[in-house]
């Protein structure tokens, strides 16, 4: 059995326990969202220039933010499955050994990111004016790449024993000394230098550097899951293939996802400067109300990998039918609120008839598909915390390569900016659709369990 320190996941009713688990992370995922804004806010008072550069920087970060959430999500299901089979000492083993892959993948990234600061902005189309203050930047955020990848897998190891609470407040925590830091880095107050760009990098390092030792400190003293990692080789081998089994497909996974934004910014901008502004304000709006779903699909991992760790496959199919139930019903309400109220809502951020037209046409269509753009991120969640990554892997690449492009180029070529959104809209429920239907059907032949088992 799993340590009796937090609440089993093994038994009882798997609606509560995925909302215990998910709550706190609303709140975690909400404010880590915040820190983009809060950025961006101050470094717009600096003016035009600073704001660009660290404009240009945020394709790079986005990235090696992906490779850091796959790795933990590699983390994330090795770890729980080994908890939930009651096998503390290869919990242990996976923590520290998966610690020490992130400290290794961190410092790469710092010495490959340094010495190719220059080429790769020109390569993304910086302008020469700009390289310094790109550069001013991304030095002080790669020297602290560190505090960026290690803390996601520790935390990471952290929802896979059932702890998102302390996760949630960690994240929270965080965003808060990032918007105490930033004024005071950025302008130079109260006695504290002037740093500008510098700043707001330097404030991002120093607020992820103590999630870096909340989290440690947390995985040690606490949980004690923590020690020195495996100095033999093929030990270490084989926990970091265990973790990269998933991580790999995990970060790839995590990268087609922008990059079917861009595709979308694309056609849009076909349209106009004004429709790629009335997008950009609806694609403002649509991460705040998928936050919950965002929220699930982050514990929905750790809670399949330890039921499977424990052979509890009746509360696997369990966990598929309350997925699909809760993506419906709250999917649906989602989507009922923002074609009553997104006029509204888009109106705080634009004033302009034509760029509110957008915004209100995205938001009145595609918020109708987030039942199954829901449901994909759980089924992606659930197959890695199964430690069978692939299928999700090629669900998000068949709805971007397969379904979303050639709808999109058909409905953008013969029905403008709405058909464009319809084509969304059509892909995410197809998309849906067989995420629920493979997902079942894995488990069901896998376990052994027939397809009709109900939650309860």
């Amino acid at each position: 059995m799993a340590s009796s320190k937090h609440p089993s996941l093994l038994h009882g009713p798997v609606s509560g326990h995925l909302q215990r688990l998910a709550l706190p992370m609303v709140w975690g995922i909400l404010a880590t969202m915040s820190f983009n804004v809060v950025d961006t806010y101050f470094v717009a008072q600096l003016g035009d220039g600073p704001l660009a550069a660290m404009s240009f920087t945020f394709p790079v970060v986005m990235v090696i933010n992906a490779l850091a959430i796959g790795l933990g999500a590699g983390t994330s299901s090795a770890v729980a499955r080994a908890y939930g089979s009651g096998d503390m000492a290869r919990v242990k083993r996976l923590v520290s050994d998966a610690t020490l892959l992130s400290l290794v993948i961190a410092i790469l990234v710092s010495a490959v990111g340094l010495l190719t600061i220059e080429p790769l902005f020109r390569l993304l189309g910086a302008q020469e004016q700009l390289l310094p203050l790109i550069a001013e930047y991304m030095v002080t955020w790669y020297l602290g790449a560190l505090f960026a990848v290690v803390p996601m897998v520790a935390l990471s190891a952290l929802r896979a024993i059932g702890d998102s609470a302390i996760t949630g407040r960690i994240l929270m925590a965080v965003a808060l000394f990032n918007l105490i830091l930033d004024p005071l880095l950025i302008f130079g107050l109260y006695g504290f230098p002037r740093l500008e760009l510098q700043g707001a990098a330097l404030a991002t390092v120093i607020a992820r550097g103590l999630s870096f030792a909340i989290a440690l400190y947390v995985l040690v003293r606490r949980e004690q899951i923590l020690g020195l990692p495996s100095w033999r080789w093929p030990q270490l081998k084989g926990s970091w293939l265990a973790l990269l089994a998933v991580g790999l497909p995990a970060m790839a996974t995590n990268v087609i996802i922008p990059m079917s934004g861009g595709v979308v910014v694309a056609l849009v901008a076909s349209h106009g400067a004004d429709a790629v502004a009335g997008l950009g304000v609806a694609l403002r709006i649509e991460p705040v109300a998928l936050i919950v779903f965002y929220a699930l699909s982050s514990v929905v991992g750790p809670f399949m990998g330890q039921n499977a760790g424990a052979n509890r496959h009746d509360r696997l199919l369990q966990t598929v039918s309350v997925l699909a139930r809760f993506s419906i019903f709250f999917g649906i309400g989602v989507a009922l609120v923002l074609w009553l109220v997104g006029g509204k809502v888009a109106a705080l951020f634009s004033d302009s008839p034509q760029v509110l037209a957008v915004a209100v046409a995205y938001l009145s269509l595609v918020p109708f598909s987030y039942a199954g753009y829901g449901f994909v991120m759980s089924a992606n969640a659930a197959f890695n915390g199964l430690g069978h990554p692939l299928p999700g892997t090629f669900i998000s690449f068949l709805r971007v390569l397969g379904v979303y492009l050639p709808l999109a180029w058909l409905g953008n070529h013969f029905w403008g900016i709405r058909g464009l959104f319809v084509a969304t809209l059509i892909s995410n429920l197809a998309i849906g659709a067989l995420a629920w239907w493979w997902l079942r059907r894995y488990l069901s032949v896998h376990t052994g369990e027939p397809e009709h088992v109900v939650a309860k």
